[in-house]
């Protein structure tokens, strides 16, 4: 997923979807840094830990083999609608998730409903759509 501060857009993903960050390995980074294989540059300090400034993926705990979700860097801001978006499954208590989403950044764009199914589309902190379900 494009960001423009994939650090902090991951952190929130994952708490959102009650997965994990990716650890970082600092003293992997520190050696490639040290041998010339990067650059300091290519770098930050994000809560105290050295990552690579580029991105930051996002795992299910219980599941870390499973697909993850990248967060990487850039230039841009998001200027139109995605192409893809994330459906997050919640049964009945989509409303109150939607309301504890919209309290952590989130904004509701609105509540659709189509037969039996009803949900609720909203943007991440960055305005990347998806809906809670």
């Amino acid at each position: 997923m494009d960001s423009e501060n994939p650090h902090t857009l991951a952190k929130w993903w994952a708490q959102t979807l009650g997965w994990e960050v990716e650890p970082s390995d600092e003293e992997f980074i520190r050696g490639l840094v040290q041998a010339g294989h990067a650059q300091e540059s290519d770098t930050i300090e994000f809560e105290g830990v050295l990552v690579w400034r580029e991105g930051q993926a996002i795992r299910d705990p219980e599941h870390p083999e499973r697909p993850r979700v990248l967060f990487q860097l850039v230039p841009e801001r998001k200027t139109v609608k995605n192409r893809l978006h994330l459906d997050i499954r919640v049964g009945d208590a989509r409303y109150e998730v939607a309301e504890k989403l919209e309290q952590a950044g989130a904004t509701v764009l609105h509540r659709g409903r189509q037969g039996p199914s009803e949900w609720v589309t909203m943007t991440d902190p960055e305005g990347n759509e998806f809906c809670v379900s």
